[in-house]
């Protein structure tokens, strides 16, 4: 006999996970919630997207006050005060988490602190002590990507040791042009490094639209960052006085620095909960493979977020735990994935959803694209706004949104109404015919749409 039985477990604290618990509890199941961290979150919360966002947003405030000499208002140098700033992210994060911890007990979840590791298809070991269950779910999450053949030292850092903010050094280089090292670029660029990104793709931000990744670019080296891509990595030495990396491809040569961050992925936790105790199905990468329900291969086990594979973003765990503890509480409920929203808080945000103007091509898709500048937008000119484009892909004949990539201040918020757009099938004539409050950057949504109907008057 088990020492203990969960009728619902969910083993990770995650976005997904305690978004999966407390809609379980919600929903009327008696729920436990098993994490070893302290507190609630996980890496989202604890050293993720709400650390990154917090030091994101000093970095714009910086940016911003320097940015207003040309509007005749000067500010003085910022001082940076490391430490001051490192406890204002610590102080939001524990909010947060403090927050979570409270939901958690008016809503009767079980918090128990541990590492579980499934022992049979009904039972699992937390810390020693055996527990079984009638419904479990996998939501342990992901871990940065460590290079293989690297050198052991304090200055090469992964994504959680770079949000550490354990101090700015004057040469910073970042191996990896995706979401995460260009925000760090953004930040450490603004507090003063000088940065140098390496993607080994042939573009920054791979995947997303080759034309709005050209502003984003263009900004990025305009901040001071230096961008090298389809370049690799071929060796990094260290020494006392520096690290030196050995580049091949389009840059040829060696770059020195004083700080290296890994930013070229994250790989799943899947195997550190020893699923395939439990025969359920996972491959080499630790990717446990889900039905659209996130159940696995094993009757009243469930699978949620980055152990599930890509793309590995909080809001696609979140909505997959709603959808999984629905399901448990027998009700019907599934998640297309095919409308998750990817957003870079850089300066400007980059942000997309749906198919690329690319992606439509490469798959044949019927399609035709509607874009406007941003260059024409008053309020983004009047917000001291450089360059953007707010760029539609739709379907020819119906007009349909088939996908959709904003660049400039704020794009992710503006992206929300594309995505909704997407998610009802709406049409361009649906989108132009809304009215947008004038002036605002929603206004360039509508004069996409406008421009490809023919109707607009803006340009």
């Amino acid at each position: 006999m088990a020492e203990n039985h969960a009728p619902f477990i969910v083993l990770g604290a995650g976005p997904g996970g305690y978004a999966c618990a407390f809609r379980a509890a919600d929903l009327g199941l008696d729920v436990t919630l098993v994490d070893p961290r302290a507190s609630l979150g996980g890496v989202c919360l604890n050293e993720g997207c709400i650390p990154s966002k917090t030091l994101l947003h000093a970095a714009e405030v910086i940016r911003e006050a320097a940015h207003m000499d040309d509007w005749g208002i000067g500010f003085a140098k910022p001082k940076i005060d490391l430490d001051a700033l490192r406890a204002k992210k610590d102080d939001i994060v524990g909010q947060l988490t403090g927050g979570l911890g409270g939901l958690a007990k008016r809503r009767k979840v079980t918090v128990v602190r541990g590492t579980a590791k499934f022992t049979d298809a009904n039972s699992l070991e937390i810390d020693g002590k055996s527990w079984s269950f009638d419904k479990a779910v996998i939501a342990v999450g992901s871990a940065p990507v460590q290079l293989p053949g690297w050198p052991e030292d304090d200055r090469i850092w992964n994504s959680t040791a770079a949000l550490e903010l354990r101090n700015v050094p004057k040469r910073l280089a970042i191996v990896g042009g995706g979401i995460i090292g260009l925000e760090m670029a953004t930040v450490y660029s603004t507090l003063g490094s000088d940065v140098t990104v390496i993607e080994f793709m042939d573009q920054i931000a791979p995947g997303a639209d080759a034309e709005a990744v050209k502003i984003l670019a263009a900004a990025l080296e305009g901040q001071g960052v230096t961008l090298h891509t389809a370049t690799k990595v071929a060796e990094v030495a260290a020494t006392k006085a520096a690290l030196s990396l050995s580049c091949e491809g389009i840059f040829e040569g060696t770059i020195k620095a004083d700080a290296i961050i890994q930013a070229v992925g994250r790989r799943s936790n899947g195997a550190k909960v020893s699923p395939e105790n439990a025969g359920v199905t996972m491959d080499e990468r630790g990717i446990i493979a889900i039905d659209d329900s996130c159940r696995t291969n094993v009757d009243g086990i469930f699978a949620i977020g980055d152990v599930t594979g890509n793309p590995m973003l909080a809001h696609r765990a979140t909505h997959q735990g709603h959808v999984v503890a629905e399901v448990a509480a027998g009700h019907a409920s599934a998640l297309d994935t095919d409308l998750i929203p990817s957003v870079a808080y850089t300066s400007p945000e980059l942000a997309w959803a749906g198919l690329t103007q690319a992606q439509a091509k490469d798959a044949g898709t019927p399609h035709k694209v509607a874009s406007f500048p941003w260059a024409a937008s008053g309020r983004n000119l009047a917000s001291g706004g450089g360059d953007g484009l707010t760029k539609i892909v739709y379907e020819p004949e119906s007009h349909r949104v088939l996908g959709a990539t904003l660049v400039g201040r704020n794009a992710g918020e503006l992206l929300a109404e594309l995505v909704l757009a997407m998610e009802m099938s709406a049409t361009l004539e649906d989108i132009a015919l809304t009215v947008h409050a004038h002036p605002t950057l929603s206004e360039t949504v509508a004069f996409a749409s406008e421009r490809a109907l023919g109707t607009l008057t803006d340009l």
